[in-house]
């Protein structure tokens, strides 16, 4: 009779056990939603905000990009570095009330073609003026955030034709880097540490782009957590430590002189990014009127309270400031 009460009591503490445990693992998820997320099988998969479109390019691309609006401008959004197309969301949503909006995925990013390429600036500034001859535009402006505008100040310089006036979103090439910075720039991006990266530094890394971070913009780092079981991933990986070589191969500073059409430069006064705070400590708005000056035909906007994802931060600034500048 002991040992059957025994047994009884050994189950009930176990059944309370396990019971707990539940009720512990379920309140985790709830406190850490991050644990719950999906898997994504491909790039494919990652839901978009507006319609996809995709056009073929040579070298087997094919660039996946939305178009929304009809206005008489067209305006093309180039992301930054390991970014995608849905970061212009809320600025395509309201400007495509005036304009033709056209926000692409760069070759290796988004539900673009993740073929190896070289990932320099020059080699991006080619399929913008390709995109732009497939879909039969005329001159258009180029909105580029942080590697984005270093593409688009590239692209006015090799293909100005094409190019009617820059929207520069806390552009990346206004920054001064020696031989050293780049070797490390280099060392310290690898294909290894991009795949690998922990999800508390993903965290970390997207906060860092923000001010504030707005809770709309949890996707971001969602994204990048489901993305890791993609199967393109590591192609996505490879595209962006490229592009970090493209970038630091291809400086730009030294030619901004060259470029003759009129510059919107936007920078968020509290951007924690550019200059770059291991390397050149110091305040962006000094980095901002060093490209300000040497871009001959530029205006320079500061929005406080903002940081390095500016156009998703703060989009009433950002749109204003956009619509004021093409008017």
């Amino acid at each position: 009779m002991k040992i059957m009460k025994t047994i009884q009591h050994i189950s009930l503490v176990l059944f309370l056990s396990a019971l707990t445990l539940v009720l512990n693992t379920n309140a985790y998820s709830q406190m850490n939603p991050l644990i719950n997320l999906p898997e994504y099988a491909s790039f494919d998969d990652i839901p978009y905000p507006f319609e996809l479109h995709k056009v073929q390019l040579s070298n087997e691309l094919n660039l996946a990009y939305v178009d929304e609006g009809t206005g008489k401008e067209t305006i093309i959004f180039i992301h930054g570095l390991g970014s995608y197309l849905p970061a212009w969301k809320k600025n395509v949503e309201v400007l495509r009330n005036d304009y033709r909006c056209i926000a692409i995925d760069l070759p290796g990013y988004g539900k673009s073609t993740k073929l190896p390429h070289s990932g320099m600036m020059t080699y991006y500034a080619s399929v913008i003026n390709e995109l732009v001859d497939s879909l039969k535009l005329d001159k258009v402006y180029l909105a580029g955030h942080s590697m984005g505008g270093q593409i688009s100040l590239v692209t006015a310089i090799e293909y100005p034709e094409i190019v009617k006036g820059l929207i520069l979103a806390a552009p990346a090439g206004f920054e001064k880097f020696s031989t050293g910075q780049k070797t490390w720039f280099k060392q310290v991006m690898t294909l290894n540490s991009v795949m690998k990266t922990p999800v508390e530094a993903i965290q970390t890394n997207l906060y860092y782009n923000f001010y504030k971070m707005p809770k709309d913009a949890q996707f971001m780092i969602d994204d990048r957590i489901s993305m890791r079981s993609a199967k393109d991933f590591e192609a996505y990986s490879y595209a962006v430590v490229q592009s970090v070589h493209g970038m630091v191969n291809e400086p730009v500073l030294e030619h901004l002189e060259e470029i003759e059409q009129p510059a919107l430069i936007i920078f968020g006064e509290n951007d924690n990014l550019i200059p770059n705070r291991f390397l050149n400590p110091g305040f962006t708005k000094k980095i901002a009127k060093v490209g300000h000056k040497k871009l001959p035909n530029s205006k320079l906007v500061m929005l406080p309270k903002t940081g390095h994802f500016l156009m998703f931060e703060n989009p009433e600034g950002f749109n204003k400031a956009v619509k004021d500048f093409v008017k």
